[in-house]
């Protein structure tokens, strides 16, 4: 069972490691995108942290939900919405079945999908939190589930951009990680590390 301890644990990781990545992320998003992303996720995870007593103290899914409704508010752009998509989906399927943390993820997953009108794939945060839904499913170990994250946002190199704002370079987008993706395995190997 995940506790609050760990959810706290996980915030601070998770904002820790936007932070010391946000330069790299931004590098990223500048190739094929706005050059925002860096920054974006850094003021929206910082938000998150400066809150986290308020957050700590809720019950573990009002705390995801919390989490996700200060991403909304704060971290602007298209990442904004999705990603805060998936923290208030996973807070909201845990309300209703606390222990179905994976069909949780999974259902957060499609909702971060339907919110961007996105697919795996089409070079997208996707491309990562899929292939960690299966993992997850197959009962893979924490290591082998971040492998598979490494592994899934190297494939977005070699990958044209269907979705999002890389998508307009068309072929001009093969050749770069995309940061979504990117900033989907900082924040899993951040969780990771700190969840039992």
């Amino acid at each position: 069972m995940i506790e609050s301890s760990h959810l706290r644990a996980a915030i601070v990781a998770m904002a820790t490691t936007v932070s010391a990545h946000a330069e790299e992320l931004t590098a990223l998003d500048s190739a094929i995108g706005d050059g925002d992303h860096g920054a974006n996720m850094k003021r929206g995870f910082d938000a998150v942290a400066a809150d986290i007593d308020t957050i700590g103290a809720k019950p573990l899914a009002e705390a995801l939900k919390a989490v996700g409704t200060k991403l909304v508010m704060t971290v602007g752009g298209a990442s904004g919405p999705l990603y805060g998509t998936l923290f208030l989906t996973l807070g909201k399927e845990l309300a209703a079945n606390p222990e179905a943390y994976v069909a949780a993820y999974r259902k957060a997953i499609d909702a971060v999908a339907a919110r961007g009108k996105s697919e795996i794939n089409q070079k997208t945060l996707l491309d990562v939190l899929y292939p960690v839904a299966d993992a997850l499913e197959a009962g893979r170990s924490k290591a082998d589930v971040v492998e598979v994250a490494r592994a899934a946002v190297a494939g977005t190199k070699d990958r044209k951009a269907i979705r999002g704002r890389a998508s307009f370079l068309g072929d001009r987008s093969i050749g770069h990680v995309d940061p979504g993706a990117r900033s989907s395995l900082l924040l899993i190997e951040a969780v990771a590390g700190v969840l039992p």
